[in-house]
């Protein structure tokens, strides 16, 4: 290994954008620091591109389907959260990419590998050459098959989860470090500028609501919902579509005259936007999530599905970060009473100021290349007996 020059390898999986735009912050924190060679690879994908196809599709659908009780992703989330990383089941999906994997390693030849998703095998390989490797787990909540043994070093959002991981799952508290889960260094300067810029804002100044229209599986729940924010919520109100055209038209459509909706398709510099937002609506993704926190923005989410983002939202609205409805009229009055109440956003900003852990991805760096310098330190001791 060659300490100046380390090799990263950042295993991922393309079931949303969280785990692939984790290992991208990583990424740009390891450039910060002037480490070059840096490999991310979707692991599945490579490994079983038609497996991968068919289930990120699944995974996808069940995103629509749970609106009508047809939550598989959901069920099989919470019948294998607590099951034993040693049983049958979880050495099955450990089995899964394991020749690939071979492959990458013996073409990359890493010096550490990051895990961004729970890659079981991934662990067992590392062990196995002597290559450290570490797991940023991407959400607040811990699922069974993020926990591997020979996991070097654990990455996690929150006190609670390090807690999780050493009561219930015999993690060495030493292997368990909080730092928050990495975003985008766009968005940590964006919170620096937003907070200069308060100082300097009237009292006066109008709010503004943004609402990520992809956190709907119903079209009229957003029409509904803007209608009660443009009658009492005394607002400005930016719908951003991403890239579906379609909707975005459809509802520039609606609101040709209304100059508080600002109807948007895909943004570039989101972090922006966010930053400059009173309160956002959005889907429960741990990403998501902490480009709030670390924005400080209060959140609002709506019908969170099975799973991670169901179990994201119950821990960001008991931490007093957020608040969650199941229907629109619901959501619409919670958001109508934040945005007459400051001391509401006040206290929920307060709380999350108090849950922020700093800029994670540098946290990370810094913890893997202390990792690889002790490594090489002491490899470099003379294994040999000192005679008295």
């Amino acid at each position: 290994m060659n300490i100046r020059h380390p090799r990263i390898l950042f295993l991922t999986a393309g079931y949303g954008e969280g785990h692939l735009q984790v290992s991208r912050a990583l990424k740009q924190g390891f450039l910060a620091r002037q480490v070059y060679d840096l490999h991310i690879v979707d692991l599945m994908k490579e490994a079983h591109p038609i497996l991968n196809s068919v289930s990120s599709k699944l995974y996808q659908m069940s995103t629509y389907t749970s609106q009508f009780g047809l939550d598989y992703y959901g069920w099989s989330y919470y019948m294998t959260r607590d099951t034993s990383p040693a049983g049958s089941v979880h050495r099955y999906l450990n089995s899964i990419g394991k020749r690939k994997m071979l492959e990458i390693i013996e073409k990359v030849r890493p010096d550490v590998i990051i895990n961004t998703f729970p890659f079981g095998a991934v662990m067992e390989t590392g062990r196995k050459f002597s290559i450290p490797t570490s797991t940023v787990i991407t959400d607040y909540t811990l699922h069974s098959r993020w926990v591997h043994p020979d996991t070097d070093k654990y990455y996690v959002a929150t006190e609670a989860l390090k807690s999780d991981l050493i009561r219930n799952h015999g993690a060495s508290p030493d292997h368990v470090l909080v730092t928050g889960i990495p975003v985008r260094t766009a968005f940590y300067h964006a919170s620096t500028e937003s907070k200069m810029t308060s100082h300097t804002e009237s009292q006066s100044t109008r709010k503004r609501v943004l609402i990520m229209t992809g956190s709907f599986t119903v079209f009229h729940h957003i029409v509904e919902l803007v209608h009660m924010l443009l009658e009492k919520g005394n607002c400005d109100i930016a719908l951003v579509c991403g890239r579906q055209e379609k909707m975005a038209m459809k509802l520039y459509s609606l609101f040709p005259d209304r100059p508080e909706v600002n109807v948007l398709g895909y943004v570039e510099k989101i972090h922006e936007l966010m930053a400059t937002s009173s309160c956002i609506v959005t889907k429960a993704g741990g990403v998501t999530l902490s480009e709030a926190l670390v924005l400080r923005v209060p959140v609002f989410i709506f019908k969170p599905y099975g799973g991670q983002e169901r179990e994201n939202a119950r821990f960001f609205k008991q931490s007093g970060l957020a608040d969650i409805a199941y229907d629109t009229r619901k959501l619409g009055e919670k958001m109508i009473h934040f945005l007459h109440d400051s001391a509401a956003s006040e206290r929920i900003k307060n709380n999350m100021a108090a849950m922020y852990k700093g800029e994670a991805a540098e946290r990370i760096v810094e913890e893997t290349l202390l990792t690889l310098d002790e490594q090489h330190n002491l490899r470099r001791i003379p294994q040999f007996a000192v005679r008295e």
